[in-house]
């Protein structure tokens, strides 16, 4: 694993706890948001696996379906996680009132820990 790839799942179990403490607060429009940044973190490293970098957040998610979740090299259920979390992050970030409860965010954070496991467990699978 490139030092790069190890900043990228660091940054995302440091976004997995900002979620966690945003939740303390009552706060969960932003803990989702963190929730997604975790997983699209995770997605960012996976990619550079295969030497793929991209600009935006649709091509990362778009990527991530057809590199790792169309081949089975991680549970497709993974890119949908990737995907309404960013559906969430959008609405939490942009909607002045957005209709996003408490249990939605402890969702979205438990997948993005499910997420960056897999994560974990892929690039371990590789030594």
């Amino acid at each position: 694993m490139t030092s790069d790839q190890q900043g990228f799942l660091e940054k995302s179990r440091r976004s997995i706890d900002a979620a966690k403490e945003l939740l303390k607060g009552d706060f969960p429009e932003f803990a989702v948001s963190r929730a997604y940044y975790a997983m699209f973190y995770c997605a960012e490293a996976l990619l550079l696996s295969q030497k793929l970098t991209f600009s935006s957040h649709s091509a990362v998610i778009s990527a991530f379906g057809r590199e790792f979740a169309k081949t089975s090299l991680l549970p497709q259920h993974l890119h949908r996680f990737l995907k309404n979390a960013e559906d969430m992050r959008t609405d939490g970030d942009y909607a002045l009132a957005a209709d996003i409860s408490r249990e939605n965010a402890i969702e979205q954070v438990t997948h993005a820990e499910e997420f960056l496991a897999e994560t974990q467990r892929y690039f371990s699978s590789l030594h």
